[in-house]
């Protein structure tokens, strides 16, 4: 949840998150199909709340959590609900954007969710007070670094680096984006894109979210475990991203 890149290529959008955690933090269940109510959903889950980081829904829409909202904070238990679980509760609204405007977020630590949304991009944020929103270009790519781990000038270095990357590959294969998410940095390992410091918080896992026409494509890198898995949902419909 603490590092996010939104990159569209023509005909399909990838979504790839760095999972920063304690080591204390159980391992996160590899991504697969669940199904409710409101349909089937493609995700890891977190062993410990029972939510996720990041989701594809079956009718083609995506959200990814970043921890904190604008700025860090001092975290404030208990919390009403994990995070993991506001995620899982807007991805199954037919519509997760409205679902975020809609939802009641008292006594929900601060987030912000990046909201793929009817071929529509949003950046929602929750700052433990209220929500601010904004639409975003859709057409060009996007990286965010989470407030809690990484503050103004670190994440300005690392948009710079993402601004380079994209000019040398601007149609990237899931391949190469998740290569850019592992070994991207100056060799300052508490900042670079995967990150250790002193092995009690690390880059846990890479995971990259690939949606087009018809389906949602997950990679999952788990570095603690040393494995990579794959999972895949059909959409519901057919769809052309342009």
């Amino acid at each position: 949840m603490c590092t996010v890149t939104f990159i569209p290529v023509k005909g399909k959008i990838y979504l790839t998150s760095n999972r920063d955690e304690k080591q204390t933090r159980l391992d996160a269940i590899s991504p697969a199909v669940y199904e409710s109510d409101a349909g089937k959903m493609l995700f890891p889950k977190d062993a410990e709340a029972g939510g996720t980081w990041i989701a594809a829904h079956e009718n083609g829409n995506a959200i990814v959590f970043l921890n904190g909202g604008f700025k860090a904070h001092e975290p404030q238990p208990p919390y009403r609900k994990s995070r993991g679980l506001i995620l899982l509760d807007l991805i199954e609204g037919a519509t997760p954007y409205n679902s975020f405007i809609a939802i009641k977020l008292n006594k929900i630590e601060p987030f912000t969710a990046i909201i793929w949304d009817e071929h529509h991009l949003f950046e929602c944020r929750w700052d433990g007070e209220q929500k601010h929103t904004k639409q975003l270009d859709a057409h060009r790519p996007h990286i965010w670094s989470s407030v809690t781990l990484y503050d103004e000038d670190v994440s300005s270095r690392r948009n710079l680096w993402f601004e380079n990357w994209i000019k040398k590959n601007d149609h990237p294969s899931m391949k190469e984006i998740m290569h850019f998410h592992q070994f991207t940095g100056d060799g300052d390992t508490h900042n670079d894109l995967r990150m250790n410091r002193h092995g009690k918080l690390f880059t846990v896992s890479v995971t990259s979210l690939l949606i087009n026409s018809k389906e949602a494509i997950m990679e999952y890198l788990d570095f603690k475990n040393n494995m990579q898995t794959k999972g895949s949902l059909i959409l519901e419909k057919s769809m052309v991203i342009r």
